[in-house]
């Protein structure tokens, strides 16, 4: 079972101790929580939306409950899950208002005979689910607000990444390899600060940011969106281990500290592959990241060691 909670510029000292044990004791809770059920012989699928949903419900992370604010001061979320023994998948984009958006992924996945939703549909597949609306009170974070104020009158955006933020970075992610060999992927994230126009990023895009294929490798990205579109990173690594029969390691670590880099994007991913393989390649400063094996293996980290 491998998680992240977004990389970029991660930098000790950035943050205070206290802030630092906090997002390490989520990262810690997400990461037991997905394992527990593969230990109990539950299903990879189970683990990554698990995990990925206490990480939603986590403040700390930009993804659900700790979302950024939008142009119009409203959240804006998006997710997707992919079962890699069926290659079936689900994504939903522009939704607001939903806890866990990765959950309602899957149920697009598992109800409909769709791969995508968004925005104003997206909330009526919701509605008619009889999915609770949280307030927008509930997503409401004042590091996000503050964010959102020192630019919300200009026409940039922001990635969290950047020297001048605290440190609450990008999207969130679970790759697991449940018992049977059965791997899967989930992503989630509440976008860019301040964006406009309904942008969309590479999370809820199957193949950029999220990809799972039991022939080859589960994958969660987070990073410098856009290029990891144009890059169709998730889907680059996997093509890389089926076509040039490179280890999970070396095709992981070719896209992010090669390809990625060469179009001017940065990010990081995680990815497992059937055997149990764990890659977590990053080109940024840090990236909050945790992993545990079933050869009694743990490791929590954020930044470059």
């Amino acid at each position: 079972m491998v998680i992240h909670g977004g990389a970029g510029t991660l930098v000790k000292g950035l943050m205070t101790p206290e802030k630092e044990e906090q997002y390490k004791a989520a990262l810690n809770e997400a990461l037991e929580k997905g394992y527990a059920i593969l230990e109990n012989g539950g299903s990879a699928l189970d683990a990554v939306e698990t995990a990925v949903n206490y990480l939603e419900d986590s403040p700390l992370f930009n993804a659900g409950r700790g979302s950024v604010f939008t142009n119009d001061g409203t959240h804006e979320m998006d997710a997707a899950i992919m079962d890699g023994k069926t290659l079936d998948a689900g994504a939903v984009s522009l939704i607001s208002g939903i806890k866990n958006p990765v959950s309602l992924a899957r149920a697009i996945m598992e109800k409909t005979d769709h791969v995508f939703l968004a925005g104003d549909g997206a909330m009526r597949f919701a509605k008619s689910l009889d999915y609770k609306l949280e307030t927008p009170e509930y997503f409401y974070d004042e590091h996000r607000y503050q964010q959102w104020q020192n630019i919300k009158d200009s026409d940039k955006f922001q990635l969290d990444h950047s020297l001048k933020k605290e440190g609450k970075f990008g999207t969130v992610g679970a790759v697991a390899c449940d018992k049977n060999g059965n791997i899967a992927a989930a992503t989630s994230t509440g976008g860019m600060t301040n964006k406009k126009w309904g942008r969309i990023g590479d999370s809820p895009m199957i193949g950029a940011g999220n990809y799972a294929n039991n022939k080859t490798c589960a994958v969660s990205c987070t990073g410098s969106g856009e290029f990891f579109i144009r890059g169709v990173v998730a889907y680059d690594v996997s093509c890389l281990m089926e076509y040039k029969g490179m280890t999970l390691e070396e095709a992981a670590s070719e896209v992010i500290n090669k390809r990625v880099l060469e179009i001017g994007g940065d990010g990081g991913l995680i990815a497992v592959d059937s055997d149990g393989n764990i890659a977590m390649p990053f080109n940024t400063e840090g990236m909050y990241r945790a992993f545990k094996t079933s050869e009694g293996k743990k490791e929590i980290g954020i930044y470059k060691d």
